[in-house]
């Protein structure tokens, strides 16, 4: 059986991994493939699949429909939906790092045992800098990340309503920084 503590555990060991220069990452999709193969070597006897639509669980409307890593078998599922930028855009991302944590809060109201959202990022401009208001003070600032949030660019006419509240708390891999959050 998998617990939902087990799953952040194997998150940060992954990270560890990657810290000891056992794993390499070098964009989005090697991050999601290399934990998807580390997930599975750790989890016999559970399913770990990659973009998994939400209609395969009977879930529809939501703000994505595809999760990067899905875990589950008869009696659990848990959904991780990975961020990795690589070419700025810092208010788009940091917005589409808050549609992530969205997409996790409505798997785990829609019955998932647990959602989980891990960033890594080597720009420091995504934890850092003057800009601390709007969308970067969930991220820069230590903000909780709650409420409605605007989109940040472009006509300003989507938003998110996030119900729950969650921190991003940095953490350091060498030159990089990641963060994990739990719903």
């Amino acid at each position: 059986m998998v617990c939902k503590m087990d799953i952040v555990s194997l998150l940060e060991e992954f990270a560890d991994l990657i810290r000891n220069e056992e794993v390499e990452v070098y964009n989005e999709f090697s991050l999601q493939h290399e934990l998807g193969i580390f997930l599975r070597a750790k989890l016999t006897g559970n399913k770990v699949q990659f973009e998994r639509n939400t209609k395969f669980f009977g879930i529809t409307g939501t703000v994505k429909h595809e999760i990067d890593i899905v875990i589950y078998n008869e009696n659990e599922k848990y959904a991780i939906e990975l961020k990795y930028p690589l070419n700025g855009q810092y208010p788009e991302q940091m917005y589409s790092f808050i549609k992530d944590i969205k997409f996790m809060e409505q798997l785990k109201e829609a019955g998932f045992d647990g959602a989980y959202c891990m960033t890594l990022v080597r720009d420091k401009n995504f934890y850092s800098g003057n800009k601390v208001d709007g969308v970067y003070s969930y991220f820069r600032n230590g903000n909780t990340i709650h409420g409605t949030i605007i989109k940040p660019t472009g006509k300003k006419d989507e938003s998110i309503d996030v119900h729950g509240e969650y921190q991003v708390e940095w953490k350091s891999i060498n030159n990089w920084k990641y963060y994990i959050v739990d719903m």
